[in-house]
């Protein structure tokens, strides 16, 4: 006879950023970070800031920790609460389901409660607002990797999110990142000086429209 699934199944906390790699990536914004994954790792454009950021500044940049959850259940993401460490981003897939209400930081679902949230001063990162609830039955999974907008997370992997999105950096990726995005800040700020400046116009995008691979028709 197959034995019942456990309600929850947990894994045990294996790897994790430094705190030198975690502050390293405090205050980044995300567009500079899927840069410097050279056009990779952005979550889905449905998940998005609670309220659209306008009674919360939704930042936050930590280390992963993933629940996964059957649709409309939360039974996970309470057990998670016994494996979360200071810093934290919480990432919880619902498979997408849209019919109740999620709590957490960054889900693949609704969430409801907003008056409390933005009370809190809590950063999260959904789908958006509903006044339906879940339930708690499980089964499901806390630590394990989850598929959620478009991205695989598994615990360990940073997390960095704005007011544009959700940003995934594998564990593995971290210092190349890291050394990346150093290149990618110094360019971004150089374009802004210049655009400050008055720039209009790039130059290699003159030289493009000034070229041969530009074709204009009357």
């Amino acid at each position: 006879m197959i034995e019942e699934p456990p309600l929850l199944t947990i894994k045990r906390p294996g790897r994790r950023p430094t705190d030198a790699q975690i502050a390293a990536f405090q205050g980044v914004p995300t567009s500079f970070v899927v840069d410097a994954l050279y056009g990779g790792g952005a979550f889905g454009a449905e998940i998005r800031p609670i309220g659209d950021n306008r009674d919360i500044d939704c930042r936050a940049a930590g280390p992963a920790l993933t629940v996964d959850s059957g649709p409309g259940d939360i039974l996970a993401l309470l057990g998670a609460l016994g494996s979360i460490q200071a810093g934290d981003v919480v990432v919880s897939s619902f498979a997408g389901f849209q019919g109740c209400a999620a709590a957490g930081f960054v889900t693949d679902g609704p969430t409801r409660d907003y008056p409390g949230v933005i009370a809190l001063g809590l950063p999260v990162w959904c789908t958006g607002l509903t006044p339906a609830s879940p339930f708690t039955k499980g089964p499901g999974r806390v630590g394990f990797p989850i598929q959620i907008a478009g991205q695989q997370v598994e615990t360990g992997d940073m997390i960095v999110a704005d007011q544009d999105g959700v940003v995934v950096v594998p564990f593995a990726s971290i210092d190349e990142v890291l050394t990346m995005l150093v290149k990618v800040t110094e360019l971004e700020t150089a374009l802004d000086a210049e655009v400050a400046e008055g720039l209009t116009v790039p130059d290699s995008i003159k030289e493009l429209l000034a070229g041969d691979q530009v074709k204009y028709v009357d």
